[in-house]
This record gives structure tokens, sequence and C-alpha cells, in this order.
């Protein structure tokens, strides 16, 4: 199969095209797209370096039947409808067509069910990172009782932003360390540093005083679980982490729930590894989860301010399964349905 990654190379690009690789993915050829400001660039894939190529049209992908793309909103609104019209499917990683109802939203281990089956060209949505890494550790937990509200904060590395914004991380961090504090100009989350520092904005505010982002997660989780009346909370928060975001979370069952059965329950859950052992300092942490698929989850206790309450901590690599690695398990779930040839 032809593959392409349009956004190769942006920092979840570059993702997808090692994860096609370390999972086996069957790629005959590989075709890399990106803007005009790296094209030209060669990235390495199974031993030989490709050339990114500008994307200017969709005829530049006719015959691929699969793409990948995380080049933002914008450029997925541009080309996805017409690549799909040509034969091409789409797993997109921007917030182009995520709640648009007829588009499916999709966490492999939370909502197969809302894949297509028939064979065809089709456009996937790949939600929020923060969602993604939330709802693996959430969807199993409503076998034990009904959900009726979910409260999440979030501390979400700025590897979410892109290589930008680790480049400006790394770059204030030397200028504090070496005494010249004073010479900082924050640019890409102007007007504030991030070193050193957590800036409770992710996204643009919204007239009720939420932000983009935490509109997102409540959006995003409602439709995956197939609860749309489900209370959320979110408070979204940058922190001064280059790869990994953390979650702490509290939820309101509708019978009781307790620490053991969540432990026991998630010990099973395709995607999610239990570090739970306070009196030996086992607990995710960002570094820890840097890397790997899957999702670390500790810190599971009661909340004993409401009835059925549970809080738990969360961290996952937002660069793999909360994007490049889950676009690509979408992309061979299409293939083993037959959606894909």
């Amino acid at each position: 199969m032809k593959v392409a990654v349009v956004g190769a190379t942006g920092a979840v690009g570059r993702e997808m095209v090692a994860i096609l690789e370390e999972r086996g993915f069957p790629a005959s050829e590989l075709h890399l797209f990106a803007s005009e400001r790296t094209a030209g660039e060669r990235i390495s894939f199974r031993g030989k370096d490709v050339s990114v190529k500008r994307l200017e049209k969709p005829s530049q992908l006719a015959g691929i039947p699969l793409a990948l793309f995380s080049a933002g909103a914008e450029t997925s609104r541009e080309f996805s409808p017409a690549l799909v019209a040509q034969g091409t499917s789409v797993v997109d990683n921007s917030s182009a067509f995520r709640m648009m109802p007829e588009i499916p939203l999709v966490v492999p281990e939370v909502n197969p069910h809302h894949l297509p089956t028939r064979k065809g060209p089709c456009l996937i949505a790949n939600p929020n990172c923060a969602t993604i890494i939330l709802l693996i550790v959430v969807r199993p937990l409503l076998d034990l009782a009904p959900l009726e509200r979910m409260v999440v904060t979030t501390f979400q590395s700025v590897s979410g932003t892109g290589k930008d914004a680790m480049d400006e991380l790394a770059g204030q961090l030397v200028l504090i360390l070496n005494g010249e504090a004073d010479t900082i100009v924050p640019k890409v989350y102007a007007p504030y540093q991030i070193a050193f520092n957590c800036l409770p904005r992710i996204d643009a505010f919204l007239p009720d005083g939420s932000t983009k982002e935490e509109e997102k997660m409540v959006r995003e989780s409602r439709k995956m679980l197939d609860l749309p009346d489900l209370p959320i909370s979110a408070t979204c928060v940058r922190v001064p982490v280059m790869v990994g975001h953390s979650e702490s979370v509290n939820l309101a069952f509708a019978g009781p729930v307790s620490p053991e059965a969540v432990r026991n329950r998630l010990g099973d859950a395709p995607g999610v590894v239990v570090w739970d052992d306070p009196a030996h300092d086992l607990y995710p942490v960002p570094r820890s989860t840097a890397g790997r698929d899957e999702v670390l989850v500790g810190r599971i206790r009661r909340d004993p301010s409401v009835a059925h309450g549970i809080n738990l901590w969360l961290t996952g690599d937002n660069l793999r399964k909360g994007a490049a690695t889950n676009a690509i398990q979408i992309a061979e779930l299409l293939l083993e349905r037959g959606v894909l040839e």
C-alpha cells in the first residue's frame, strides 16, 4: 500500500513516520508532504531517506489509498474532502472534522464500533491528544457503574504545541540558567514565559471563560463515549515539560465503585498500565511515559466528598498514543476490516 504523511516534518508527523516503521505497517511506498518552509528535507524510513515534497494540489496523492494528516486544521479542510472524493482515505489529526456528526472520531480501545466497515475511501478524525489519553482510562471504568460526572485538570507538555514551543522552552531554560532571564522574549506562549511556569490557558478563550482546548475535551469525550449529556468540567494547563501529558481526574459514579475494582479493571484494559504503589513511590510521571504507547495510571483513591467518587492520576505520551500511534492504529483497523485495500 502507498501511504502519505502530510505534515511530515512536524513533531507528530515525524512520529507517524517512525511508528509506521516500528509497527511494520504494510507501506510499499511512503510519500511525505509538508509546507514550503520545510519541503526538501529528507526523513529516514526503513533505511532510506525520503524527500519531503510541498503539498500543492490533491492530484499529488492520486493513487495513494491512505493519507495521515498532521498539518493543521486549515490544510485538512482544504485537502481532505477532495482526497476522499478521489479515492484516498484520510486519518486527520487536526480539529477540523472532529465534531461533525457524520465523521467518526475514534480511539480504537474506546469506540472502534464508530469506524466504517464498508470498503471505500473515508475520512476519520483523530481526537485531541488530552482526550485520547483520558478516555483510554475512563472507558473501561464504565463497565463498573454508570458515570454521572467527570472533572479533569490537564498538565500538558509543550510538544502539544509543536517544535517551535519545544525550542522556546529549551532556549528559555538556557537563558535562565545562564543568569540571563531578563532577556527572555516569549513568542509561542506570549506574553508569558513557559520555563519554570504554568499557563492556565491552551488555545483561545471563549465567551464563558473556558478555552477551546477545554471545550474540545468536553465535546469529544461525550461524542466518543456516546454520552451526549454527561456533565464534564475541564481545566487545561500548559506546563514546562517536553513530552507527556498528565491529568488529574475525578469521577462520580451512579453506584459503588472501589479503588480496588478500578485497579483490577484497568489492569485488564488494553493500552493501560497501572502504576499505583505510593508506599514505594510508584506512580506515573511524564518522564516515565515518554516513548511509550500505554497510558500510565496511579494515585487511585476514593473521593470522600461525593457518594461514589474516585480520584486518579494518569500520564501519556501526547506525540505517540495522543496523536501518531492512535492515527496508525485507526489505519490498521481500517485495513483489518477491509475498508482499505
